[in-house]
């Protein structure tokens, strides 16, 4: 039989957690109750998660594309205030399970982006309580329209600079709030990949049976 493997029987994951709990501890809200509403929720979900020692089941590291990227993103990150949490992520990228989430990806994306889930239904850190992972955006890249149905999305740059629905520009440390249904687009810029670090929140039966779909434009 095979042996349960625990957050405590790997440090580097629960640092992980910890580090991405800080994250959302010392993030701003910029005023908004909604993002603090929604920052608090995301804190309580990984407390409960490190609290429950919860289990972890690595599926087969895999690697698409955009992961030719990471060593400048990563390196790009060390430079900003969330640099420990960076280091945190290298300790553990070697387990990536880097993948592509949709049943068709548009031409020419396959190239220019990939996640990889770090906590939730999936693994690997076993949890229904919260989903947190890494997604990463090769320069230039434009992830096309797509909402979530009953989940609260926010992203933290931790690299690059991104811009969603031609609505500002998001820098390193910056967070961004998608409210359920919201339709949103992400745009790269142009000189250097884009890493971000996602959590969605909702509830349980939203976060197993969540599918990702692109919003087709009309004809």
């Amino acid at each position: 039989m095979t042996e349960t493997i625990r957050l405590t029987d790997q440090p580097d994951w629960s640092y992980l957690l910890r580090d991405s709990y800080d994250l959302y501890r010392r993030q701003s809200a910029g005023g908004s109750p909604k993002i603090r509403s929604h920052q608090r929720a995301v804190r309580e979900g990984i407390s409960r998660v490190i609290k429950a020692n919860a289990e972890l089941r690595f599926p087969e590291p895999a690697t698409k594309p955009v992961v030719s990227h990471l060593t400048r993103a990563l390196n790009n990150g060390r430079l900003e205030r969330h640099a420990p949490f960076i280091r945190a992520i290298e300790a553990i990228q070697h387990r990536l399970t880097w993948q592509f989430g949709y049943e068709k990806v548009p031409r020419g994306l396959e190239k220019k982006y990939a996640y990889a889930e770090l906590a939730g239904p999936t693994g690997p850190v076993l949890t229904d309580d919260v989903i947190l992972g890494l997604v990463l955006f090769a320069p230039s890249c434009t992830y096309p329209a797509h909402a979530h149905d009953g989940i609260t999305e926010s992203y933290v740059c931790l690299s690059g600079a991104v811009s969603e629905n031609d609505q500002g520009v998001y820098a390193p440390g910056s967070l961004i709030f998608n409210p359920p249904e919201h339709l949103h687009r992400i745009t790269v810029g142009d000189n250097n990949p884009a890493l971000l670090f996602y959590a969605w929140h909702g509830s349980r039966e939203k976060l197993r049976e969540q599918k990702m779909v692109f919003t087709r434009k009309p004809r």
